[in-house]
């Protein structure tokens, strides 16, 4: 698992350097430990399948639907006063993506990716956010779920400035959080968004465990989507399939985050999977093919492939799904991973 920096470590925990930027003692006192990740899943019976040889490509720029897949983030366990924290930090940038052969985009990024990193925790932690603004303009962060109203991150960061955000992380479920400043649809579409689980007390079963969001970008600012795309960029995942294996449970965690489009759909094509809505239930609501998500709208979705082969999923509105929100799953038998890449 790999962290990705906007800033080196020296720069983001010098103590001059973090008084510039506007936090207090106490908050540096709760920000001065060194980033690490820790992996508390409960994974061990699962198997990945390796990635194809397209898949191992290297992205160059902020966006790498591959890493977003099954990357999550755990952030530093700290104890203090005898209660334990664990602390995150998140730099807001700025970068350039390329959506395809001819057209690039500029974007706010978080620690220099879009999606922002996907944040993850247990019910009834207390979680620390230290969040560094050095993206041009005012930023902030709203994280969904329940919280005291000073931690609601809807008062703008001045570029060049930090702030704390601190609540115990409660109800379990699939949530997100993003930046909240005027116009708030401007500020989430050019890239400051990203997903935040907060685990059930009793672990689910142990799955194959995949992220994708649905995003929009309007590059043209006429308030419509012209790509569409799952955790970063157009069309990658028809190109660079999902690997997954014949009869592994898959949990995905599904988020659509596309602005300027009131809702759109789900759809998983020679399946159905079970519907868990919002993540806040360990049983399923329902077994579908196709699911319609309002924005901001994240459900987890359970299932299992029968039969080996490619099998789409996407949208099902066709301007949608055509201009980039669109992928395949790869199912493949286990013993056939290695010599299928």
């Amino acid at each position: 698992m790999s962290n990705r920096f906007t800033l080196s470590k020296e720069q983001l925990w010098n103590r001059r350097q973090l008084l510039k930027l506007g936090l207090t003692s106490a908050g540096i006192a709760g920000a001065a430990a060194i980033w690490q990740t820790l992996n508390v899943k409960n994974q061990s019976k699962v198997k990945v399948p390796p990635m194809g040889m397209m898949a191992n490509h290297v992205h160059h720029d902020a966006a790498n639907p591959m890493q977003v897949l099954r990357e999550f983030e755990y952030g530093t366990i700290k104890q203090e006063n005898g209660r334990t924290i664990r602390e995150f930090q998140l730099t807001a940038g700025t970068s350039t993506i390329q959506l395809n052969s001819a057209v690039t985009y500029n974007i706010w990024d978080l620690n220099g990716r879009i999606p922002g990193p996907t944040l993850r925790v247990k019910q009834g932690e207390r979680v620390r956010i230290v969040f560094l603004n050095q993206a041009g303009h005012s930023h902030s962060l709203h994280f969904h779920g329940v919280h005291p109203s000073g931690m609601d991150g809807v008062r703008p960061v001045g570029n060049g400035k930090a702030t704390i955000y601190e609540f115990d992380a409660e109800p379990y479920g699939v949530h997100l959080y993003h930046c909240h400043v005027e116009p708030v649809t401007r500020h989430i579409a050019k890239g400051l968004y990203g997903m935040f689980i907060i685990d059930p007390p009793t672990p689910r079963p142990p799955a194959d465990e995949i992220v994708l969001i649905m995003s929009g970008y309007d590059v043209n600012d006429d308030n419509h989507n012209e790509y569409y795309a799952f955790n970063g960029l157009p069309h990658h995942y028809m190109h660079n399939p999902i690997r997954i294996y014949q009869n592994q449970l898959i949990r995905l965690y599904v988020l659509n985050i596309i602005e300027f489009d009131p809702a759109v759909t789900f759809h998983l094509h020679a399946n159905f999977f079970d519907v868990y809505r919002s993540g806040m239930t360990m049983t399923p609501s329902e077994k579908t093919d196709v699911i319609t998500m309002g924005v901001a709208e994240r459900h987890i979705l359970e299932f299992s492939f029968r039969y080996p082969g490619k099998y789409m999923f996407h949208p099902h509105q066709d301007a949608v799904a055509e201009n980039g929100c669109m992928g395949q799953f790869e199912v493949v038998p286990e013993n056939d991973a290695k010599t299928s890449i």
